[in-house]
Formats: structure tokens, C-alpha cells, sequence
């Protein structure tokens, strides 16, 4: 079982900059593929970045291309998202997510353990 840890979270106004970080337990933490995904209120939880397990490779919700930046440090079990020029609309709570059984994805489904989440508010 693979317990995942967020932080970074809050309150930014629109342009500004967030560093999210997932903390994860283990020793296997450099062989699991990861990623964040968002949940806004009343709207179904959404995909936002996914980096594979060698920090290599690495894919993007077309709403945060160019803007946010996903990462991991496998000596420290840390996953990382940079999140600059902060929109209004990236207001939601985000979860970080690993994926053991694949190299990197998109996909909710091949994701097997989840944080608690992490709240991020963007005001206008």
C-alpha cells in the first residue's frame, strides 16, 4: 500500500504561482508512473499532468500546456507540479496519483493509490 501526501496548496490571485508537492511512502516510488489530476466543485475529477517513472516523459491536459509543470525527485519519493499564471478556472481541489503498472498515462483508471488532495483558489 502506497500512501500519498500533498501540500502546497491555497489561496493565490489570478497570475500568480503555486508549487504543489506529493510526498509518497515506500521504496518503490521510482518505478511508479505519477500524476495530478483536479476537481472542481461539481464537475467530475480531470486530468492534469502525468511524468513516467524516469522523469523522462511527460504529458499535459491541453488547458495547463505551457503553464504548469510536472516532476518528480525519485531520492526524495517527491512529486512535484508548478503551477504559474494561475487562471481563475484552476481553482479546484488536486490529487496527486500513482500508477504502478504503467510507464506514464492520462488515464484515470490505471492510477491504483491517491492523496487526500490538496485545495487550490484562484480569485480574479
Amino acid at each position: 500500500q502506497v500512501q500519498l501526501v500533498e501540500s502546497g496548496g491555497g489561496s493565490v490571485q489570478a497570475g500568480g504561482s503555486l508549487r504543489l508537492s506529493c510526498v509518497a511512502s515506500g521504496s518503490a516510488f521510482s518505478t511508479y508512473a505519477m500524476g495530478w489530476f483536479r476537481q472542481a466543485p461539481g464537475k467530475e475529477r480531470e486530468f492534469v499532468a502525468t511524468v513516467s517513472r524516469t522523469n523522462i516523459n511527460t504529458i499535459y491536459a491541453e488547458s495547463v500546456k505551457g503553464r504548469f509543470t510536472i516532476s518528480k525527485v525519485n531520492a526524495k519519493n517527491t512529486l512535484y507540479l508548478q503551477m504559474n499564471s494561475l487562471k481563475p478556472e484552476d481553482t479546484a481541489v488536486y490529487y496527486c496519483a500513482a500508477a504502478p503498472r504503467s510507464y506514464y498515462s492520462s488515464r484515470f483508471d490505471d492510477y491504483d493509490y491517491w492523496g487526500q488532495g490538496t485545495q487550490v483558489t484562484v480569485s480574479s
